[in-house]
């Protein structure tokens, strides 16, 4: 009975060490470069409420928002052309594991989601007079994993996302399957939260 007193004394000691707490809510807000497969730049933001279901866990709700350029093709000539994609908006599921032990506020972590993309309409910039009649395509959506990995100190928090939004097709104005973009992205985050406890004891 004594040493089941200790074992239990000792995992208490444990558990109460780590800094967020389960059952605390937390809301966080990232930034930053987004960089689409195969080539472009972007700019993105999430912002996303969390609840800590045990002191180094927590699920959340990411809504996401993220404006890339990127290259398309076209599947009749494959001549490649500049579009835009004005914004790629989605909704996501996620989960975040850290690595702490209560003694710094320094905590590295590893995440994954699956949520929904919303590829917003694309438009061309195309000096070639041969260039299929394609102008405000329709949107798509699609669902997609995401991983991301990162650290977080008191507060603030800097990361790396992967977001594996499939391949979505073109079409012109009448309908016609024109061509296809890539749509994955990986995106440098840095951002905050408020809330959820802190890392360093509590």
């Amino acid at each position: 009975m004594k040493k089941l007193l200790i074992v239990l004394a000792i995992l208490f000691s444990a558990q109460a060490s780590f800094g967020q707490q389960a059952g605390k809510f937390r809301m966080g807000l990232d930034m930053g470069p987004a960089i689409p497969d195969g080539g472009g730049l972007g700019f993105l933001v999430n912002l996303e409420p969390k609840i800590n279901i045990a002191n180094n866990i927590n699920v959340g709700l990411r809504f996401g928002v993220a404006a890339l350029a990127k290259e398309v093709t076209t599947i009749n000539d494959f001549e490649e052309y500049q579009g835009e994609v004005s914004a790629n908006a989605s909704i996501s599921g996620t989960f975040d594991y850290y690595f702490n032990n209560g003694g710094s506020n320094f905590a590295p972590y590893i995440g994954v989601g699956y949520g929904y993309f919303t590829l917003s309409a694309v438009e061309f910039d195309s000096s070639s007079p041969s260039a299929p009649d394609f102008d405000n395509l329709d949107a798509d959506f699609k669902w997609a994993p995401i991983v991301r990995a990162g650290i977080e100190l008191g507060k603030f928090r800097m990361g790396a996302e992967y977001n594996f939004v499939p391949v979505s097709n073109l079409q012109d104005t009448s309908g016609n399957i024109i061509g296809e973009a890539l749509n994955q992205y990986f995106g440098f985050t840095l951002g905050f939260y408020v809330g959820g406890g802190r890392w360093r004891g509590l």
